[in-house]
C-alpha cells in the first residue's frame, strides 16, 4: 500500500465561521490550528496547504481561565537597547485590536516557515459580530459543543 499525497488540484477548501463568545482561548486556538493545518481531513498532506479557511467573530468576548486575563503578558522588543515592551491580555482585549490575542495564540501553534505563513493567511479574525465573508457561505463550526470544557 502506498502513502497518499494530495496534489494541489485535489485539495478542497471549505469556509468555517466560529463565534468566539464565551469560548476558552487555548481550546479555541487548538481547534482552529488543526483546521487551518488540515489535520481533520483524511487527505491531510504535511507539505501542502490542505487546511480550510476560518472566520472568527466576537474575538473580544473570548474567555481566559483563572487569572490569565490580568497575569498573561505579551512581550516584544523594539530592537533598541533596553527596548523590551510588554502588555497584558486584558489591555489587548479591551483595546483597539482584541483579535490579536486569538491570532497570536493560533500563530504559536502553527509551523514557523513559508507554509505556516500561508496557513495563517487563511485565518480571519474580527472583534465584532460583523464580517465581510458572507459571499463564501461559511458553515458554522460549534467549538463549544465539541467539549463541555471549551465554553465558560
Amino acid at each position: 500500500m502506498r502513502t497518499y499525497s494530495a496534489k494541489p488540484s485535489e485539495i478542497e477548501k471549505k469556509w468555517w465561521i466560529i463565534d468566539a463568545d464565551g469560548l476558552v482561548l487555548g481550546r479555541l486556538a487548538t481547534v482552529v490550528a488543526m483546521y487551518l493545518r488540515g489535520k481533520h481531513k483524511t487527505t491531510f498532506t504535511p507539505h501542502m496547504d490542505c487546511g480550510d479557511n476560518i472566520v472568527i467573530v466576537n474575538a473580544e468576548k473570548v474567555r481566559l481561565t483563572g487569572s490569565k486575563r490580568t497575569a498573561k503578558t505579551y512581550y516584544w522588543h523594539t530592537g533598541y537597547p533596553g527596548g523590551i515592551k510588554s502588555r497584558t491580555a486584558d489591555k489587548i482585549l479591551d483595546g483597539e485590536y482584541p483579535e490579536r490575542v486569538i491570532q497570536k495564540a493560533v500563530q504559536r501553534m502553527i509551523n514557523r516557515g513559508p507554509l505556516g505563513r500561508v496557513q495563517m493567511g487563511n485565518l480571519k479574525v474580527y472583534g465584532g459580530s460583523e464580517h465581510p465573508h458572507e459571499a463564501q457561505q461559511p458553515e458554522v463550526l460549534d467549538v463549544g459543543a465539541m467539549n463541555s470544557k471549551n465554553k465558560r
